[in-house]
């Protein structure tokens, strides 16, 4: 029991340390600028995810970033959904003119039964109003708002360029590029024919694409100059705080289809990081990569309930060491964007005392070039404090 309590408090007291820039000095970021913030699906802690609403307010709370996941509609048109699958973030269960569109699709080898982007046109699908993809968040302003296209996206982030003076950017992911070229509707040239026309196709302009997948961000490194992303999943953290790897969130699904016995893990190694620079300009690991908790275990073998609220969740975890990712990445010439940041105290460890700020100014600390966050704003808010 001692010894456990001491380990905690140790830790707690490390991560404290890392929580205030004051006791510790800050890491540099690759470029030695300040993280950008981007807005997760916009601010989607507030609003429903990928609506134009929820951008705009994410702009209005300083975000540097604007990201839209993209997905093909049946008539070739990319629209900003988390998911090519659709009940999960709109109204269309509750649609008896498309009861007949849910359909059993396989989606990096899981079998899933939905209504998919791709069986619906643009227009059928701007019939359908988002909603609020957590059960735990505001349900107010379900079936308020549309489906933007990727064009629309776009235009947003120009409009409010102009309107408030600074460069407001997008960061599109493609989301599962074999599930949609095996439809027949990839993404990849699609996207860089809209970027195209918006004038942005060096490096220097205001897109970064990402990707969990492999071939696509080389294939798309043969074509543009844009800024590309590996993303890096995993399925859950263990009592220990160590990454845990199951399928589909193991590997990219391009190594599954191949046969590529690599896995995420492998891929922010030292050497796959050196590896991912040769086709890309960052990594996106999921933030256990980087800094994670673990449980502290109680005599009886269980996790300790240590904020006495009868439920295990991340309130329970302790930090443990940071990781090498960062300093690794950087050594390999990569910038590290991080994800996702929630504010809610169920979602942060027992280090950070309920306050999210306290969480992204450890992870400031670590050097991270950037980050994703639910709820900009108070990201801005931490990165700017004084």
């Amino acid at each position: 029991m001692k010894p456990l309590l001491q380990s905690a408090s140790l830790l707690a007291t490390f991560a404290l340390s890392l929580a205030a820039p004051a006791a510790l000095a800050q890491a540099p970021t690759l470029d030695g600028k300040p993280a950008l913030i981007v807005a997760h699906r916009g601010a989607s802690g507030t609003l429903p995810e990928h609506t134009l609403e929820a951008y705009k307010l994410a702009i209005e709370q300083g975000a540097d970033f604007i990201e839209p996941d993209l997905v093909a509609t049946r008539d070739g048109v990319l629209v900003a959904r988390h998911e090519p699958m659709l009940s999960g973030t709109t109204d269309v269960s509750t649609r008896p003119e498309f009861a007949a569109r849910k359909t059993m699709k396989k989606v990096d080898g899981v079998e899933t039964n939905d209504w998919f982007a791709g069986d619906f046109t643009l227009a059928e699908l701007k019939t359908l109003r988002a909603k609020q993809a957590f059960a735990d968040r505001d349900q107010s302003h379900n079936g308020k708002f549309e489906i933007p296209t990727l064009q629309q996206v776009i235009d947003l982030a120009k409009a409010e360029s102009a309107r408030t003076g600074r460069t407001i950017g997008i960061y599109p992911e493609t989301k599962h590029p074999i599930f949609h070229a095996a439809i027949g509707l990839p993404l990849e040239d699609r996207l860089l024919d809209q970027l195209k026309a918006a004038g942005w196709t060096e490096k220097s302009s205001p897109v970064i694409i990402q990707s969990f997948e492999t071939a696509n961000l080389k294939y798309l490194r043969g074509k543009t100059q844009l800024r590309l992303v590996q993303l890096v999943d995993a399925d859950d953290v263990d009592k220990d705080g160590g990454i845990v790897l199951a399928a589909p969130f193991d590997k990219p699904y391009d190594f599954a289809v191949t046969g590529d016995k690599r896995t995420f893990k492998d891929l922010v190694t030292a050497e796959g990081l050196k590896e991912i620079r040769t086709y890309a300009d960052g990594v996106g690991p999921w933030k256990p990569y980087i800094l994670a908790g673990k449980q502290v275990i109680g005599e009886d073998g269980k996790p300790k309930d240590l904020n006495g609220d009868g439920k295990i969740d991340e309130q329970d975890r302790v930090l443990i060491t940071p990781t090498n990712v960062v300093k690794d990445a950087h050594a390999a010439g990569l910038f590290v964007h991080t994800w996702t940041f929630r504010s809610e105290p169920k979602r942060l460890a027992s280090d950070f005392k309920g306050d999210p700020a306290a969480e992204y100014k450890a992870f400031l600390a670590l050097g991270i070039d950037g980050l994703f966050s639910d709820f900009p704003g108070t990201a801005v808010k931490a990165r700017d404090a004084k």
